[in-house]
């Protein structure tokens, strides 16, 4: 799950979450903006910096916000440098397929653990034409199943799929020795995330088809967080209704 707080961090690090993902996500939830975009470097170092101090036991993966990694590999690994030396992080997170490959390579040469992002690439939202899923034409799904292994051999460590036909991402994951991980993708990854105050029901807009509210008929957080935990690792979420399918 993401988180962007100490409280919340503590929460899902009790609660049995095994990844905490420190999202640009936070430029939409906790800032009100349209995108992730707005989001700076010194915005995630202090995000980042409030959950690592929540967390005992869960792996602390960082977004590199935009424009903090596609300069250039040298620029990258100094955003990354912050990233994981002022806010704590253990792993870092960028979008991007094949044109990427170069920067991963850089950063894990020098010892940066890197989760890279394919399918709905939040950062590209206005060359996507907008939040729309990807890969349910043959090019383009042939396009990630080869940016996938491409961001294996350069390193990455996972791989987040976010919006892509379920059927897609289940050959992605058979493709790659490297954990897939999950967003609306899919119950055939091998593991799920999801947007805190989307499965807690909590963010004012509507939330995407792929999210779902745990606190309804939860008695607290914990219990919905908890409830989320069980449900993903037995398999029960996503279920269909929350995938996608092929054009």
């Amino acid at each position: 799950l993401t988180a962007y707080d100490n409280s919340f961090a503590s929460l899902l690090d009790t609660a049995g979450v095994d990844m905490i993902m420190v999202g640009d996500s936070l430029g939409m939830v906790m800032q009100g903006h349209d995108s992730t975009l707005p989001v700076s470097v010194a915005e995630m170092v202090y995000h980042c910096r409030c959950v690592a101090r929540g967390v005992q036991r869960a792996l602390i993966v960082v977004d590199m916000p935009f424009m903090s990694y596609q300069q250039s590999p040298a620029h990258a690994l100094a955003s990354a440098g912050r990233l994981m030396q002022k806010g704590s992080a253990q792993v870092v997170k960028l979008e991007g397929g094949e044109p990427m490959a170069e920067t991963v390579r850089f950063l894990v040469e020098r010892g940066i653990p890197v989760c890279a992002h394919l399918g709905l690439t939040p950062q590209s939202v206005h060359q996507l034409g907008g939040y729309r899923v990807q890969g349910r034409e043959a090019a383009t799904a042939e396009r990630i199943r080869h940016d996938a292994k491409v961001l294996q051999q350069a390193g990455a460590s996972l791989l987040v799929l976010e919006a892509v036909p379920s059927a897609l991402a289940k050959v992605v994951t058979s493709d790659l020795e490297i954990p897939t991980i999950g967003i609306g993708a899919g119950k055939d990854c091998d593991g799920q995330v999801l947007v805190l105050q989307d499965m807690l029901g909590i963010y004012p807009r509507p939330s995407p088809k792929f999210s779902r509210n745990f606190m309804e008929n939860a008695a607290s957080v914990d219990t919905a967080v908890r409830a989320y935990v069980a449900a993903v690792k037995s398999g029960e979420f996503p279920g269909p209704e929350h995938s996608f399918q092929p054009a």
